[in-house]
């Protein structure tokens, strides 16, 4: 999660306009990426090779196979990291803009005045989901988070929220 604001810990200030982009965690770097590819491609082979100097040519095929497979399973993975969420709160706004992995994007308006969070969770997951609500109208608003880092978010928008109320 990246944000303009510091939401990691409890106390921290929030002021306005308050701004959180929400991002889905991808551990391995591109580079990362690139050296774990070539290792699997390096074993592949070595194993093939040991195959095809046995005799059995067809199995080679299916170690690369599997190299492609393994490729192609990250590259779905890394293209559905490419989602975002952007909350936005002002003196008398509040938008989040929500894009998916294919660049459709989808912008909910809110009055910082009515709009409400609403939690929910359990006791030994803490929370699990985050709606943004408002007349009958609900958005859910960082399902690609931890429970942890939902909870921080929750507590930085209700802070800004308040704020928002304030001003």
């Amino acid at each position: 999660m990246s944000q303009s604001n510091p939401i990691s810990a409890e106390g921290e200030d929030v002021h306005l306009p308050f701004r959180v982009i929400v991002t889905p965690h991808r551990s391995l770097s591109p580079r990362g990426f690139g050296f774990m590819m070539l290792a699997i491609g390096l074993a592949s082979f070595t194993t093939g090779m040991v195959f095809v100097l046995r005799g059995a040519w067809p199995v080679m095929g299916f170690f690369g196979l599997d190299v492609f497979l393994v490729w192609l399973a990250f590259r779905l993975n890394y293209r559905a990291g490419r989602a975002r969420e952007t909350i936005e709160i002002g003196a008398g706004s509040m938008q989040v803009r929500q894009c998916d992995a294919k660049g459709r994007e989808a912008v909910t308006a809110f009055n910082p005045y009515w709009a409400r969070l609403e939690r929910a969770g359990d006791s030994e997951l803490g929370t699990v989901t985050l709606h943004l609500a408002e007349r009958g109208h609900r958005l859910e608003i960082g399902a690609v988070l931890s429970p942890e880092e939902k909870h921080g978010l929750a507590s930085a928008i209700d802070r800004a929220l308040a704020l928002a109320r304030a001003a």
